[in-house]
């Protein structure tokens, strides 16, 4: 009886591999048909990678930038300077910040500490900041804020911190 089950599994077995054997040479499957390639589109340039900045680098930047940005007021403002040393006690004093962009525009003006008390000196100091446009281009970064300190004799003549001459 063994003989009989050992055969009849043997048999089952010998189909199996028969029928394997003719599905391996049986001929391959089809490939299957390429997708379609999209129409070529013209490629955008790739953007170019900023290098990164630590915070002390950039407010180095930022305080080298100060002095190129007052030397060009300076140019562009040349017969407003208050030649010599300021008198101790002058008209008015502002802080004001300049945001410039990759161009050398002015993106935006803040006063930090505005002189409110002469509305006339913050108006042609903002008006002098826009007429110096294109200032010097930010050579490291997309954009630069940079801060000076506007001295203001009673004249309309100035001088920024950064440029001063001191004062008496």
């Amino acid at each position: 009886m063994q003989r009989f089950i050992a055969s009849r599994h043997t048999g089952r077995l010998a189909a199996l591999a028969a029928a394997a054997l003719l599905a391996a040479c049986g001929s391959p499957p089809a490939p299957a048909p390429a997708p379609k390639a999209p129409p070529p589109v013209a490629a955008a340039p790739a953007p170019v990678p900023q290098p990164e900045y630590s915070q002390a680098q950039l407010a180095a930047y930022a305080k080298a930038y100060r002095h190129d940005a007052a030397t060009h007021l300076y140019q562009m403002n040349s017969s407003r300077i208050y030649k010599g040393r300021m008198p101790p006690l002058l008209y008015a004093v502002g802080v004001l910040q300049v945001d410039v962009d990759q161009r050398g525009h002015v993106e935006k003006i803040n006063w930090m500490r505005a002189p409110r008390h002469a509305p006339e000196v913050m108006a042609e100091i903002e008006k002098m900041v826009r007429a110096a446009q294109p200032f010097p281009v930010p050579a490291k970064v997309a954009h630069v804020t940079y801060t000076d300190t506007w001295l203001w004799h009673k004249s309309g003549r100035f001088q920024l911190d950064t440029l001063t001459e001191g004062q008496d």
